[in-house]
Formats: structure tokens, C-alpha cells, sequence
């Protein structure tokens, strides 16, 4: 099968806005982790099927840095996009921000890189488009995602030799 033409990076970008619950938080008043990384993992999925324009799996997640806490009361936008592609990989860079809606602060709480692989109907991976980045932070991205790869590949290597 040959190689799919090349997409925009924008053309992956997906975004999520939820307002934080006390149902969301734990006993400090916080979102519970595990909460955050469940949108971050659904609004990458998205991006990625965005991109391949099939079925997609969670590959793994790097890079997941809790900046500060998010409290109750703030709105979270979750948003994603793919970064770069190898033959059927791709990685997505998700961040959170959150915002007071009193006071209209905005910060960025959390950054992450997730891999997903594209797959066809019978479950096998299959080729994806290669990534056209435009913007400076999606060009910056691009050119930094090899030495991520290269890194992700040599802890699943460590692992496996384990």
C-alpha cells in the first residue's frame, strides 16, 4: 500500500473544555490525576484518527509533566495534535490549560507526548500521511520528534531486555 499524502499538523488539532467538579477532585480539592490523563488520552485519540483516518491504539505516553494542581471550579482545555509520523506511528503533543473563571488567569498545568499506532480491519498497522508542520511550535516539534522516537524506542528495548 502506498504512503497517504501529507496532512497539516492543524488538520489533527482537537480540543476539550470541561468545567471541574468536586466529583473530579480528591480530598485536597484537585483533579485527580488519573482523571486528566483519561481526557488527555481521549482528545489524542481523536487527533490521531483525525490524521489516519482509521482505527487508532494508545502505543504509549511520555513526558507527562503535572505542572501545578488544578482545583475545583476551573475550566480545563485539553487540546491535541499530531507532531510527526513514522509508517504507522504517530505522536501527539497534548497539553492542559486551565483557567480561573473569576480572575481569567490562564496557565498551562500539563504537557505531554502520547504515541498511537493506525490500524486496518483486520488489526494490523497500517501506513499513515506524513506530517506538514507550519506553525513555530509545530515545526519545533517536528524536528525534536526523531530524538524522541529514537528515545521511546530504546526504553521499550530496555524493557524488553529485562
Amino acid at each position: 500500500m502506498d504512503q497517504p499524502v501529507a496532512k497539516r499538523a492543524s488538520d489533527s488539532r482537537t480540543l476539550m473544555t470541561q468545567l471541574i467538579f468536586p466529583l473530579d477532585t480528591n480530598h485536597y480539592d484537585t483533579m485527580f490525576g488519573g482523571k486528566l490523563m483519561e481526557y488527555m488520552d481521549k482528545v489524542a485519540a481523536i487527533a490521531a484518527m483525525r490524521h489516519a483516518r482509521t482505527r487508532v491504539v494508545t502505543a504509549s505516553t511520555d513526558s507527562l509533566d503535572f505542572l501545578a494542581p488544578i482545583r475545583v471550579g476551573e475550566v480545563i482545555e485539553v487540546e491535541a495534535f499530531v507532531t510527526w509520523t513514522k509508517r504507522s506511528s504517530m505522536e501527539i503533543y497534548v497539553t492542559v490549560t486551565s483557567e480561573n473563571l473569576y480572575t481569567g488567569i490562564r496557565a498551562v498545568m500539563v504537557t505531554a507526548f502520547f504515541t498511537f499506532v493506525a490500524l486496518d480491519d483486520n488489526g494490523k498497522s497500517c501506513p499513515i500521511a506524513t506530517i506538514i508542520p507550519e506553525s513555530e511550535l509545530e515545526q519545533r516539534l517536528f524536528e525534536t520528534a526523531p530524538e524522541r522516537y529514537e528515545l521511546r524506542k530504546k526504553r521499550k528495548q530496555d524493557r524488553e531486555g529485562n
